[in-house]
């Protein structure tokens, strides 16, 4: 698609998953045939949070993500640790003039050897403009068929200004749609029970307007905060909430 289309597509598509498959189709017009992006609302200064609250968005193979993201070598990638202090694009011959001047830890030599045998070697990473000292957001765009670095530098020249305005589009507008881990969905009535909750209902409010007991109500209550893994009603709303797993349409 033309940048025009694509921005178009982007303002009217309804889910993750329809945007995802349109943006790593869009992506490999330039090259860039294997994406990460990550996205974190619960950063610190010593942890980006539980990985279970990350929207993570991936069409690598299995035994890349499994070894990059559940073996937690993501920690060590010297270019999501440039994504965490700065904004915009930049090549990946940071990590190479780092490796140059020995500016690297054993666990961050270990990542990128990890990623040349898997052939993400040459590519990009955009570092999303962050709202808020806990959110950040990246994407890795990594250029699998690439001979060399100055290969993507020179397609960046040319098509870079293109391509970020895409991914920061196509973040903005991951954020506004539902996204949860598999085993942290909520039910119909779970959602119902904390909208009601975030209007400022009582219990006993919540189960006239939901036809249903207190007793039940509080059971809706307990199993939301246990699916969003939080300890009060309160917490359970705001994570719902940033989620955006409140107040949305049915299908």
């Amino acid at each position: 698609m033309k940048l025009s289309e694509y921005l178009h597509f982007l303002s009217y598509t309804k889910t993750l998953e329809e945007l995802w498959d349109a943006h790593c189709r869009q992506m490999a017009e330039y090259g860039f045939d294997r994406l990460i992006y990550g996205y974190t609302q619960y950063r610190t200064e010593t942890s980006l949070g539980d990985p279970e609250d990350f929207v993570i968005l991936a069409n690598h193979e299995k035994s890349y993500l499994d070894g990059f993201l559940r073996e937690g070598l993501y920690f060590h990638a010297p270019m999501l640790k440039w994504a965490l202090h700065n904004e915009g694009a930049a090549s990946w011959n940071i990590a190479q003039a780092m490796v140059n001047n020995s500016r690297l830890t054993p666990q961050e030599l270990d990542v990128l050897e990890f990623n040349r045998k898997h052939g993400v070697a040459f590519g990009y990473t955009v570092s999303f403009t962050s709202v808020s000292m806990r959110s950040k957001g990246a994407i890795s765009l990594s250029a699998g068929n690439a001979s060399s670095q100055d290969e993507v530098d020179a397609m960046w020249a040319e098509h870079g200004d293109d391509i970020l305005l895409m991914n920061n589009v196509a973040h903005l507008k991951i954020l506004t749609l539902p996204y949860h881990a598999p085993n942290r969905a909520l039910t119909k009535r779970q959602r119902e029970a904390l909208q009601w909750v975030g209007d400022g209902k009582t219990t006993q409010d919540i189960a006239l307007l939901m036809g249903l007991t207190s007793a039940t109500v509080e059971k809706h209550l307990r199993l939301a905060r246990e699916a969003l893994s939080v300890e009060t009603t309160a917490q359970a709303v705001l994570k719902a909430s940033l989620q955006n797993q409140m107040f949305v349409m049915e299908a």
